[in-house]
């Protein structure tokens, strides 16, 4: 009804305008009707100007035709009303706003040179070349008639022109940028500007963001095309991003962790922007900030995008994984209530994409590469940054009561065994689900505490775990075990200071299993990190030492008036003072178990019988 209403309105509108300029002494002999609005006119000055309406007059010739339907016109009555004066002589002004609809309007009626000189279509492709393709604001604003226009229009070069118009502008401004940033250095080589990070020949961006998102492709399409710089196609894709999808802030907010509930009507729009956003994105790693990506990849999810624009987005990702934070891995999850808080799928794929790029860049690198002097290669910094990352992506989810065993250890086995030199993060995020998983079988405990290299595990985190009684009685015992062993390795190697060399080796990579699961120059880096954290303990071992010492020298003056066994007993009580272990300083720690006592105890017997 209210489409209806225009209609008649818009009729009855053109209607009183033609009446204005439409001599009338001579009456009538063909009206054209254009979408249900009707114009009386005269053939002889239609006929002499357009070649369609010459052709249908002609065809008819016999029925002395007075009526003529023109279907499918470009821009509708009010454009042929623009055609119509042309063709009457009356003069108007061409402008950006009106171009478009000429340009379409005197395609469609083949008002072209052939049939008169100075015809319509070439006044209108003259105003295009001289006026509108010589100003990137004025292509832009004839871009945007022809959203009108489309696809009826789709045919017309004006459209191509324009684009390419835009391209080449944007183009040859960021040359004159690029040149008038060029300046002398004091050695009198020609360098860069340090301004050049502020791109003033990026003012564009803002013009084309309101361009329709189909003509906003071709534009940007074009620009790759020409040579434009990455980084300004970045910019502009954010840009445009941030002006069409914040209709919904949640989108973009990487912490928000409610479901949002998407306009029906807008859906489908949203979701063209944001598959076309991803197809228009640089090929070039680190142009576009990985926050962006996160955001475009979470409105990808919430919209259900193509599966296809979901995986760019996250090989994208994971090439980039190691800058990025723990807020933009936490994506909600938009299924059913009954399925976790977060996408957990959706970031093991990402782990995923990251290892096969670690992988494929650790071939590819020649041995020579590896500066033997630097602490680790830049794979292996990258590794560890991601290793904490996940490790506390599993303490953020792990509390989740709908968050499965095997969905957990599959994020947690993400990663290769020589990403983590410390399990500490993965050991406390496997406390955390095991206290929110209560119902687990000792099965499952057993093969989730199978991830955990209890060898790696800091003096704390030891201390805290051989207390755990959450923990499986196996894992408890191989805690209490590497405990006894960093305490024999720790006395023997303080008693002997010529016995220096062999205190190089950690107690954590004794065994040999990390450093077998370590390629050698990442395995020398490590090494060289456990040395300098080796020399910082054994110099707090020392001073604990002399203080052992001088409790020593007390309590053999007390040997001469008490037997063996008192003696052994004195100097347990006087051990346990010191702490050794520090389990005070554990964090939800209970007292040690009466094992563990009886253990340390005998520790002690041996190595007093040894100093005897």
């Amino acid at each position: 009804m209210l489409q209806l209403q225009q209609q008649m309105s818009l009729a009855k509108s053109v209607r009183h305008r033609c009446n204005e300029w439409i001599f009338h002494d001579i009456p009538s002999d063909i009206t054209i009707d254009v979408a249900g609005v009707t114009f009386s006119l005269h053939k002889f000055p239609l006929v002499s100007r357009s070649g369609r309406i010459r052709r249908l007059v002609a065809e008819h010739r016999d029925s002395n035709i007075s009526k003529v339907e023109l279907l499918n016109l470009p821009g509708g009555a009010e454009s042929f009303e623009l055609a119509a004066k042309f063709c009457y002589g009356i003069n108007f002004e061409i402008t950006p706003g009106n171009v478009a609809q000429l340009c379409c309007i005197s395609d469609y009626l083949e008002m072209t040179e052939e049939f008169s000189k100075d015809n319509l279509g070439s006044r209108a492709e003259e105003y295009l070349e001289s006026v509108v393709l010589k100003n990137l604001e004025m292509c832009v604003e004839v871009l945007q008639q022809y959203e009108n226009l489309l696809p009826l229009a789709n045919d017309v070069r004006a459209v191509s022109r324009c684009i390419d118009a835009i391209a080449s502008k944007a183009c040859s401004e960021q040359i004159a940028s690029s040149f008038s940033r060029l300046e002398y250095s004091s050695s009198g080589r020609l360098h860069m500007s340090k301004q050049a990070a502020k791109c003033d020949s990026d003012w564009w961006i803002e013009d084309i963001s309101v361009l329709r998102v189909d003509l906003y492709e071709r534009v940007i399409t074009a620009m790759k095309c020409r040579g434009v710089r990455p980084e300004s196609i970045a910019a502009s894709l954010m840009n445009y991003a941030q002006r069409e999808l914040t209709k919904k802030s949640t989108l973009w907010n990487p912490s928000g962790q409610t479901k949002v509930d998407i306009i029906s009507g807008s859906n489908g729009q949203e979701k063209l922007v944001v598959e076309t956003i991803v197809s228009l994105l640089p090929v070039e790693k680190s142009v576009v900030p990985i926050s962006f990506l996160f955001g475009l990849l979470r409105s990808a999810v919430t919209l259900d995008c193509s599966v296809a624009f979901r995986l760019d987005l996250e090989r994208r990702i994971g090439s980039q994984l190691d800058i990025a934070t723990l807020d933009d891995l936490l994506i909600p999850s938009f299924k059913n209530s009954a399925d976790t808080l977060f996408d957990v799928d959706t970031v093991h794929r990402i782990l995923v994409n990251f290892s096969q790029q670690d992988d494929s860049q650790d071939d590819m690198e020649d041995a020579s590469v590896f500066d033997s002097d630097s602490p680790c290669s830049p794979s292996q910094s990258s590794l560890f940054k991601v290793s904490k990352l996940v490790d506390n992506y599993l303490a953020e989810i792990a509390p989740d009561a709908n968050l499965n065993l095997s969905k957990f250890m599959l994020i947690a086995d993400s990663l290769p065994s020589h990403a983590r030199t410390i399990h500490d993060g993965l050991y406390r995020a496997i406390d955390i689900y095991l206290k929110a998983h209560q119902g687990l079988s000792d099965l499952d405990k057993k093969k989730l505490c199978k991830l955990i290299d209890f060898q790696k595990l800091s003096q704390e985190a030891g201390a805290h775990a051989a207390q755990n009684e959450r923990l499986p009685l196996q894992c408890m015992v191989q805690v209490l075990y590497f405990e006894q062993l960093r305490l024999r390795t720790a006395l023997s190697n303080s008693c002997d200071d010529e016995d220096y060399k062999p205190s190089h080796q950690s107690w954590r990579i004794s065994s040999g299993a990390f450093s077998a699961a370590m390629s050698p120059r990442d395995n020398y880096a490590s090494l060289r990190r456990e040395n300098r954290e080796l020399k910082l303990e054994l110099a707090r071992l020392r001073m604990r030492l002399n203080d052992l010492e001088k409790e020593h020298v007390c309590m053999r003056r007390d040997m001469q008036k008490s037997s063996s066994h008192k003696l052994v007993s004195s100097f347990s009580r006087k051990f346990s003072k010191m702490n050794f272990f520090g389990h005070s300083s554990s964090r939800g720690s209970s007292s040690p178990s009466k094992h563990s006592q009886r253990t340390v105890s005998k520790v002690i017997e041996r190595t007093c019988t040894s100093a005897e």
